[in-house]
């Protein structure tokens, strides 16, 4: 375990509070397509500036944040973003990353958004999401990016762990990794071995965030993303993000590198 997650670690478990904005290592691979923005910000945070008011000062999100008290009693809180483009933030790592995600992909979470906005004016709120929301959320929440060469994509794909991760280690010199979801970077504040996320491909040759983001908020089709064309994947298996995957002994738990229980359904793309 790198030092500065390690030291986090600690001083969360010290304290017996979970952690907050002030414990996370912006040194953390899974980080640094987010530091440049983010870590100003946390640091902003963690001196005592209320979450929403930070956020709202380097903005370049087509909403704006506001404190969690703003969503009214009864609202669906997608509908109250979709209705007014303003995003009910609470303190905490969990919003912070969120708000985070808006500023480097808005015109994906702007499309997850108008996906879920028109979902509950066909079909109301209702006790269960049904299909596109509940795999909007899953995107949301979870969600990574990869681009991949197709050997690299289809071993994942179909959960060939020791062929993606050994066997073609060489080919992840070619990737580019995104996490995108802020429930998975919340995780990844105090990490742990089975964290999984649901990757989603991007084609390579997509050489920035406004390119990727671009593509993204097009690709996500309400017909695809309800197909949840997902391929699960522990986190902490990218090579060079955990030192202890070195070792090739480290993808053979099948309690975390599970196989596949039944064809994949998830294609090249």
């Amino acid at each position: 375990m790198a030092i500065g997650l390690k030291s986090a670690l600690t001083t969360c478990l010290t304290r017996g509070l979970p952690p907050s904005v002030a414990d996370i290592d912006w040194s953390a691979p899974w980080l640094a397509d987010w530091r440049a923005v983010g870590e100003p910000l946390a640091q902003l945070i963690a001196g005592g500036m209320p979450q929403a008011e930070a956020l709202n000062m380097q903005n370049g999100a087509p909403v704006r944040f506001v404190p969690q008290t703003e969503l009214p009693a009864g609202q669906a809180y997608e509908e109250f973003i979709f209705t007014h483009r303003c995003v009910p933030t609470r303190e905490g790592l969990h919003d912070f990353f969120n708000a985070l995600c808006w500023m480097h992909f808005p015109l994906t979470k702007l499309r997850l958004n108008v996906l879920q906005g028109q979902a509950i004016a066909q079909a109301g709120v209702g006790a269960v999401r049904g299909p596109l929301r509940d795999a909007a959320t899953v995107f949301d929440e979870n969600a990574a990016l990869l681009q991949a060469p197709d050997a690299l994509w289809l071993a994942l794909a179909e959960r060939h762990w020791h062929e993606a991760f050994v066997a073609l280690r060489p080919l992840w010199q070619e990737v580019r990794w995104l996490t995108f979801g802020h429930a998975a970077l919340e995780k990844l504040v105090q990490p742990y071995k089975s964290i999984t996320v649901h990757v989603w491909r991007v084609p390579q040759g997509l050489a920035d965030l406004p390119a990727i983001d671009a593509w993204l908020a097009h690709d996500l089709l309400a017909g695809k993303l309800a197909s949840k064309p997902f391929c699960p994947m522990p986190v902490l298996g990218v090579p060079g993000w955990w030192p202890a995957n070195q070792e090739p002994s480290f993808y053979a738990d099948d309690g975390v590198f599970r196989p596949a229980r039944h064809p994949p359904s998830v294609t090249p793309q």
